[in-house]
């Protein structure tokens, strides 16, 4: 975290946000839910030694309506400045399989498990579960299968638009993810269609995983995101709004 404060100071960013995974379901060895304690510990220790940035704390709930306890848990241990809600899961014949694993499994049919995504992730935004952000709306184009017919937006618009009008419904802000500049999630026609369903607000993840990704590609995605008809705040730390 001292080492992504530093990285944010280098490239003249007004803030950084720290949105640690928790996570439920363990389908990679090293995948872990966040101690969220000693997470604000931390938090509060790169505020002191790093006063000139503004560092804002958070967490991104991993199937949080599949988990309510534990998801409570978590939250009740202190305030958050962004709470984040995602789907890395589905569940396949019995199976609990995150999107990234769909490319190893012999014979699966990529569209039907995404649509299957789409449909659990419509399911999270419905279950009244505490998060403000819809994070990585569109998680299994990232592992898109090599030699596979290629992701695109249209083949998915009625399950993407079904997760869009709920989001909208329940209040929710739409995540930019930039996968650490590799791409967008989503991309310009889903954020066309947020806005076009309701949408009044857009945020950036750069989902950087390590201080050197910290926000590679925000410069494209707020291109993309202004050429949606989203506009950015005077706080250079708040949402865009339509």
């Amino acid at each position: 975290m001292e080492r992504s404060c530093e990285r944010a100071i280098e490239l003249g960013l007004p803030a950084v946000a720290f949105t640690d995974h928790a996570d439920f379901v363990k389908v990679h060895e090293d995948q872990y839910c966040v101690d969220i304690a000693g997470y604000l510990d931390s938090v509060e220790r790169c505020r002191t030694k790093f006063p000139g940035l503004r560092i804002l704390s958070g967490v991104e709930l991993g199937e949080p309506h599949w988990f309510p306890a534990e998801t409570a848990a978590v939250l009740s241990v202190g305030p958050l400045d962004n709470v984040l809600g995602s789907v890395h899961c589905v569940k396949l014949e019995g199976e609990i399989v995150d999107a990234s694993q769909l490319r190893d499994r012999e014979g699966v049919d990529l569209a039907a498990a995404t649509r299957e995504y789409f449909g659990e992730v419509l399911a999270m935004l419905e279950a009244d579960q505490p998060f403000e952000t819809l994070a990585h709306l569109d998680y299994p184009k990232r592992y898109w299968i090599e030699g596979a017919p290629p992701y695109k937006e249209k083949d998915f618009e009625p399950e993407i638009r079904e997760v869009l009008k709920a989001a909208a419904r329940t209040g929710r802000v739409l995540e930019v993810n930039t996968t650490r500049g590799d791409r967008l999630c989503p991309d310009m026609t889903v954020v066309r269609w947020w806005r076009e369903l309701g949408g009044q607000a857009v945020q950036y993840g750069s989902d950087a995983h390590s201080p050197d990704k910290i926000a590679a590609g925000f410069h494209v995605a707020t291109q993309m995101v202004e050429a949606a008809g989203f506009k950015p705040a005077r706080d250079p730390v708040s949402l865009w709004r339509r």
